[in-house]
């Protein structure tokens, strides 16, 4: 759903929250002795999809009912209660604070700056470029080939 929400038509922004993201977290990954970081990569995604989606209700296991921003601290509960090491998800949940705060908190506040800018080279391999307005396509690349009845009457 982050995907199709709110990066539809931007996949260079996209990649570049997957490559910082990554990034951060083998940074951060080398301090806590992580080697395996999908799952903290996995709860990253869902912590920026529902920072961005407040209002989402969501249901888990059709016994609790909360709203979406507590996705994240749901499922680190369900990992602790199943015996696993929350550090994982910590890490998920700490890389997508900072990607969340830097991408939509920091730039619409006073004196902020826009700090993730994605690089124009990630722009020129992933997202389409523009159509020109003026482009006339060729016969054959036209809906229905060929522009038929444009020709001289006959007989007249």
């Amino acid at each position: 759903m982050l995907e199709e929400g709110s990066f539809r038509g931007r996949t260079a922004d996209f990649v570049f929250m997957f490559l910082f993201g990554g990034f951060l977290m083998t940074i951060f990954g080398l301090f806590v002795s992580l080697v395996f970081l999908g799952q903290a990569f996995t709860i990253m995604l869902v912590y920026v999809w529902s920072r961005r989606n407040p209002y989402v209700r969501m249901n888990f296991f059709g016994l609790l009912n909360f709203q979406a921003p507590f996705l994240p601290w749901v499922l680190m509960g369900f990992s602790l209660l199943l015996g696993n090491s929350i550090i994982v998800d910590l890490l998920g949940i700490a890389v997508g604070h900072i990607y969340f705060f830097l991408e939509d908190v920091f730039p619409i506040q006073p004196g902020g700056i826009r700090i993730l800018k994605t690089p124009s080279i990630l722009k020129a391999i992933f997202d389409t470029p523009d159509e020109d307005p003026n482009y006339n396509p060729l016969p054959e690349e036209r809906p229905g080939g060929f522009a038929w009845g444009e020709g001289q009457r006959l007989g007249g």
